[in-house]
């Protein structure tokens, strides 16, 4: 099935495209959520009619999903779970958790902003990708700690580290060749 985006779309087209999707791509998805259109002599000339619109509310959503990126930039969050001593959590962290992290931070996602290929079942530090628009995106730092005393030790642990490094690689002498 052929269909024109009204929208930029990942992995698919930019707003104004004419693609070939699956059938069921199209009827469960690009449709209803009013992401496309099906490509007609009829629905191409509304798309033309309404693209300079369609334009400015896409570029009005970015800007305000910029100013969001801005203020997220260097977010750094802490899951509390129960773990055993190996590290090993008892569950998971999942994009619904981390949803609630974030919203907790002081703003507003949906848990399909959250990109996570699978979820933590370990403690640890993480990054995370939150799709802000599609053109937008932010990476915030998770930390997965059995306790909020642990995770600060944690922090403490890889700044140390880090500029312990930083100090190695400015002592380093330059080998020539």
């Amino acid at each position: 099935m052929e269909v024109i985006l009204l929208e930029r779309i990942e992995r698919l087209g930019q707003m104004g495209d004419v693609v070939k999707v699956k059938p069921g791509y199209a009827r469960n998805y690009l449709l209803p959520q009013s992401k496309a259109l099906r490509s007609t002599k009829e629905n191409m000339a509304i798309f033309e009619s309404r693209k300079v619109q369609l334009e400015a509310q896409n570029l009005k959503r970015k800007e305000e999903a910029e100013n969001v990126a801005k203020k997220m930039n260097g977010l750094k969050l802490v899951i509390i779970r129960q773990a055993a001593e190996t590290g090993q959590l008892y569950g998971s962290v999942t994009g619904r958790d981390v949803r609630d992290a974030i919203r907790d931070a002081g703003f507003s996602v949906e848990r399909r902003q959250v990109m996570l290929d699978q979820p933590f079942k370990e403690v640890g530090d993480y990054k995370v990708r939150v799709v802000l628009h599609p053109d937008v995106d932010q990476t915030v730092a998770i930390t997965v700690a059995r306790s909020v005393e642990e995770a600060e030790r944690n922090a403490k642990i890889a700044a140390k580290a880090a500029a312990e490094a930083a100090k190695k690689a400015e002592v380093a002498p330059v080998a020539t060749v």
